[in-house]
Parts: C-alpha cells; structure tokens; sequence
C-alpha cells in the first residue's frame, strides 16, 4: 500500500471538527491543525497609511484558506502605545485605531469562520502599558489598585532613585534594571520587559479575576483560543531575592525566582475553571513559556490537569546562542538540534502537546538562521526545513512569510532597525565599550525586526503590502521571493507546505504515530520515523549544501515504500544506497499488508 499526497482530499475549506475519521476518535481537533501567525502590522494595509490592518487580514483570508492552515493566530490587535509593537496594552477590550476597529475585528472573525477557519488572540497579562487604567489607578494610589502591580521600597540603607537602590538586582529581559523609580510615590515598580510594561500582581485575586472577565468577553465575542504571552513568568517568587550575576553581567538573574514560580500551576487551573471550562472541546490554548523544561511542560499539558493545551519552549532556538546571549550567536550543531527536538518528542510521547516551530515575530527568518537563503539552496533549505518540522508529532505553527521562504532583511545601520530590544541592546552594549559594528552584526543575525519586515506578496515597490511608506522597509528581495510568483509556481516553497499541511490532514501517522530519531550523533541528515498501526513514515533530510550519503542500515525494510513528499522533482524513491543531495528531503509512507 501506498500514499499519494496529491490524491488527499482538500480540507481547508472545513472547520476542524471533533472525531474526524482520519484521526483517532477522542483526540481534540488541534492535534491535527496547522496555526498559521499573522502580526497584523506588517501582513496587510487595507488603508495605504504604511501600517498592516484588521481590513488587509480580512482581504488575505482567501490566501490562508489556499494554504489550508486551520486557525489564525492574531497577534495583539488592543490598543497601545506601541513602545513594543503592541505587547503594552492599554485597553484589553477594544482595538487599537491603527488597526481599525472592533466592528472591523468582527467582521474579521467571521470571514475567518466562513472559511472554515478559527481565530486565536494573543493575550498578554504579565504585564500592561503603563497607560492602562489600572496602572495609572496604580501609581495614583487611588481607587484601590496600588497592589494591582508591583511595588517595593528601595533597597535598605540606600537612597531611594540613585543607581543600586533598586529592591533587588534583577535585569530586565530589553537592557537594564528590572525596576522603575517613581517619584511619585517613592516606590518602584517591577517590570520584567520594557519600563513602559508594568508587572501585574497576580497575587491579588482581583487582578486575575479582571483577567478572567476579559478572556471571557472575547469568547463569547466568539474568539477560539488564546496564545499567552510569557505566561509562565506571572508567579512571582514574593522574597524577591537578588539573582547571581554573570561574569561582566550589570545585573542578577532573577529567572529562578519568576519562571515557572510558587503558584503558577494554582493560577492555570484556576484560569481554567473560570474561563476554559465552558467551552469544552471548542478552544486552543497554548502558553509561551520562556525557560520551562520537558518535566514542567509535561505538568502544563497533561489534560488530567486542566491547564493548558500546549506550550511554546525555547529551547531550540537558544541552542546557537554564544556566551554573550542571543546578539553573540555561534554556529548550530546538528546533533544538538536532534538532541533537544528529540527530548520533546519523547517527553510528551505519552502525556501533553508539543507545539513545533522554527519561526515567529521574536526569532530571525528560519531560512537565514537554520538553512541557507542564497540564491542557490534558499528554496531547498526551506522546504527541508519545513519538512522536518511539520513530520514531527506536535502541532506545527507557520509564521506569516516562512511559507515563501521569507530571509532575514539587510539591514544596514542601527537607523534601520525598529524593535526596542534590538535597540536598547545597541545603545548598551556600545555605551559599556562593544564594537558597534560587532554590536550591528549581531542585531542583523538574530534581531526580532528579522521576522517584522513587511509580508512579500508581490513585486510592486510597497512589495504588495501597501500603497504608503511602509513603517519598516520591505526586504528588497520582495522583487523576487513574493506570493503571486510562488502561487502561480507548482514547485514552490509556497506549494510544498500546501502539500505538507495536507498531508498532516490526511496521514493519522503524522499526527499520532510515534516518534524514533535516526542517526542522532549525524551532524548533516536529520533522520526520524513516524508509526502507527501498520503504517510508517520515514522522513530523511540532507540539512547541509554538500551531498550526503544515507547509510544502508536506515533504508533496510524500505524496499517498494513510496515517496509521499520531496523537494527534488526527479526522486521517485530510494531504492539503493542513495546520496541525498544538497538540503534534499524525501518522506516515505509504508503499510503492511
């Protein structure tokens, strides 16, 4: 028996539904759904004034139905003064007038649901701007929200806004220290990202409970899920001990003290009897959770203990980080990217979700980062890329551009840069005595606006994106590498992850089969199988420019499989003992008979 890909039925049009028959029976629907990341400002400008919008998604849904992706992942539309793009929220029930309004969110929403599609927010509650009611309530100390947030007195024996009175050493995650003197009341206030993102204090119970009415409004608004933002970092360790300091570091890591903190597993079951609970089987709920490990992830995604569907983990994506952090990126060995996916797979083998991703708005483009953008293997690195990804067992995420292969853009000056991590970054580094062009090379390589330039739909000179100036340049690669070439192009990046997501649609092993590494200690072919029943799947992949043999012993019992998915028009199967050439991939379907 045998699997053609190109014979499965086009599901992009259907909701996901629960008990489809292509899976087993009491599996929720995401565990075979693609998300696909929309940052709304550099996806679509519907009114020309430079900036993405809810009316330029809306006009697009068409687009992500072709792909055949199940749910749209919106990041934050609410209003704010955008000191990070959005994830400094002023208002958590209203959208933000550059995006347009709620009226145009609802009309969003049910294009998506027409579709077949569900729609997801992001949701952002360690933190608020500190332009939100509550935090200017706060810091007023007026209508009882002083301890909605933060607070403490300066350090003992120190005067209270001079440097090193701060209540403890902690840095922040964008340069600097964790805390903010207010002369106001002569306290600080804690913030674990920019000074403009207050920490929220979830020890008060009505802090969260204003979170939970919230949630709950945009559900019955109709919304099907939420990604939380850092949400494992809302527990707070209440001491608030100093953390150890690094070698030539300027302040302390706190992290041991707030990631994954005292209370945060009381807090998810509580968020979730108060606002998952009613709507059984309908949502997705996944936490992005900065520093958790496989045991902690499987405690937040085990369904017996009702907290989260999945999570985002980070460890993969610091495996190329040098000992100056991520802006001091060395090169990625293979063997520890097999070891750490591989830890994933078998972790949640059993019990909890692995959400799989190589891309969104915080990383560099996967196909500069992981695979070679010249113009020689950019197309192939790509597919390969995805290929890997989208084979594992977990559900995969494609951020708005990866499925062109989308690169990193040439930046040439700090001027050309526009996120406030890679900025504070820069302004630090080079006022403490770094080479500012080291400095540049780094924010090139790994900077967050990598990810933020505009979506590449066309060649025009606003690359299809707007009529206006766009707030960040467009790559100017965009002449080449854009939607309406690739979509009228069969063996496209574009085509091959249409191919891919069908194929998780249609192929129960590659949702629920079990998950063996090959070859772990290779560091050029990433070489896994999927099985179930009496289906297997082998997926072979060549993540190197030079041509690579494939040992005989992975092939053996292969004889006759058939190829489901490639990324060289001219493979028809691997019989022999083949070299794969450069970023070659091939996925194989065997069944007994």
């Amino acid at each position: 028996m045998s699997l053609d890909v190109r014979s499965i039925p086009d599901r992009s049009a259907r909701a996901p539904q629960e008990g489809r028959p292509d899976r087993q029976e009491d599996a929720p629907w995401w565990q075979s759904a693609v998300v696909y990341q929309v940052y709304p400002r550099s996806f679509a400008d519907a009114d020309g004034d430079g900036i993405g919008d809810l009316r330029g998604i809306a006009s697009r849904l068409d687009y992500l139905r072709e792909l055949g992706v199940d749910v749209l992942w919106l990041s934050p539309v609410y209003p704010s003064p955008q000191d990070d793009n959005g994830y400094d929220i002023s208002d958590y029930q209203d959208i933000d007038p550059v995006f347009g309004s709620l009226a145009d969110f609802d009309e969003l929403l049910a294009g998506v649901h027409r579709r077949g599609m569900k729609l997801v927010m992001d949701l952002v509650v360690n933190h608020t701007s500190d332009e939100h009611p509550w935090f200017r309530d706060s810091r007023a100390n007026v209508g009882g929200k002083r301890d909605w947030y933060v607070w403490r007195p300066a350090r003992p024996g120190r005067v209270p806004g001079t440097p090193g009175a701060e209540p403890n050493n902690w840095g922040s995650f964008f340069s600097g220290p964790a805390w903010e003197f207010d002369e106001g009341s002569g306290e600080y206030y804690l913030h674990l990202f920019s000074r403009k993102q207050p920490d929220l204090n979830w020890e008060n119970p009505r802090v969260r409970h204003a979170v939970y009415a919230m949630m709950r409004w945009w559900l019955e608004r109709g919304v099907d899920g939420f990604r939380m933002d850092v949400i494992n970092l809302v527990s707070k360790d209440q001491r608030f001990p100093d953390g150890a300091v690094a070698d030539g570091a300027a302040h302390g890591d706190g992290s041991p003290f707030y990631v994954c903190g005292p209370r945060i597993h009381e807090y998810l079951q509580e968020m979730h009897r108060e606002v998952f609970a009613a709507h059984p089987g309908r949502l997705l709920t996944v936490g992005e959770m900065p520093g958790v490990d496989v045991d902690q992830a499987r405690l937040f995604t085990d369904p017996d203990r009702a907290e989260v569907d999945m999570v985002f983990q980070f460890e993969h994506v610091g495996l190329d980080h040098g000992p100056g952090g991520k802006f001091d990126p060395r090169p990625l060995r293979l063997s520890e990217l097999k070891r750490s996916l591989g830890r994933w797979q078998e972790g949640l083998a059993t019990t909890g979700w692995n959400s799989l991703y190589w891309n969104n708005h915080d990383q560099p483009r996967a196909v500069s980062r992981f695979g070679d953008d010249g113009p020689r293997h950019r197309e192939l690195s790509a597919k390969a890329l995805a290929t890997v990804l989208h084979l594992h067992r977990g559900t995969p995420y494609v951020y708005q551009g990866e499925e062109l292969g989308m690169a990193n853009a040439p930046f040439a000056a700090v001027d050309d840069f526009r996120d406030i991590e890679s900025l504070n970054h820069y302004a630090h580094a080079v006022a403490a005595g770094a080479d500012p062009e080291r400095v540049l090379d780094g924010l090139r390589r790994m900077g967050r606006d990598n990810a933020r330039t505009p979506m590449q739909w066309d060649a025009s000179p606003g690359a299809g994106f707007t009529i206006g100036t766009p707030w960040i340049a467009a790559n100017p690669d965009h002449l080449r590498v854009n939607a309406a070439a690739q979509l009228a192009d069969p063996s496209s990046v574009f085509h091959h992850y249409r191919r891919l997501i069908a194929l998780r649609h249609g192929e129960p092993a590659v949702v629920h089969g079990d998950f063996t590494m090959l070859l772990p200690e290779d560091e050029h072919l990433y070489v896994f199988t999927r099985g179930l029943g009496g289906t297997a799947l082998l997926v072979a992949a060549n993540l190197d420019g030079a041509p690579r043999p494939l040992p005989a012993a992975v092939l053996e019992g292969w004889g006759g499989a058939r190829v489901l998915v490639a990324n060289y028009a001219d493979r028809p199967d691997l019989g022999g003992f083949p070299v794969l050439r450069p970023w070659e991939c091939v996925v194989l379907r065997r069944a007994s008979a």
